[in-house]
């Protein structure tokens, strides 16, 4: 997969004063976001969507699960996902959707850099002890997912509105 992706503005949903922003713009934005959606399919096909922190390294995103939860559950049927941020205002900011198929993080070395970024970017709340293959907190633990991404979209709102599409060879 690419590094740099082939970005594409949409003439059709973006005002002809928009510009596509520059893949490391938006990269910032995902680094920077605290909350994502996560979109998973469940077993029968119905959609499960819940909210969740997530780092972005490495050139994707990673978030964490319990292993029971629904969404890990769905993912050992299906690996397709969809992670969201953005505001939720109709006329200021940005979203980004990012698209990808979850990958089961077990290397101890890149969970532990995982562990240390959620930690610097969450606070201490997010410290994790990282063995046998998983974070580590309190009683429980969690299993970590990498998303890189195939396709991202960005939707620009308010002045000018654009829609801009990034796809990873």
């Amino acid at each position: 997969m690419s590094d740099t992706p082939e970005t594409r503005l949409d003439p059709r949903y973006s005002d002809p004063a928009a510009q596509a922003p520059p893949w490391p713009e938006t990269e910032r934005l995902l680094a920077g976001a605290e909350l994502f959606w996560v979109s998973t399919v469940r077993p029968d096909g119905r959609p499960h969507v819940t909210p969740l922190p997530a780092v972005w390294r490495a050139g994707a995103l990673h978030f964490c699960t319990g292993p029971d939860e629904r969404k890990a559950r769905n993912l050992a049927q299906n690996p397709h996902v969809v992670l969201t941020t953005g505001t939720n205002t109709w006329d200021e900011g940005y979203d980004v959707v990012v698209e990808g198929e979850a990958v089961r993080v077990f290397d101890e070395a890149r969970l532990r850099e995982l562990a240390a970024a959620w930690e610097a970017k969450y606070g201490d709340f997010w410290s994790f002890e990282v063995r046998d293959g998983c974070f580590h907190h309190g009683p429980g633990h969690a299993v970590v997912f990498s998303v890189a991404p195939r396709t991202v979209f960005g939707f620009g709102k308010g002045e000018p509105f654009s829609q801009t599409r990034w796809r990873f060879a």
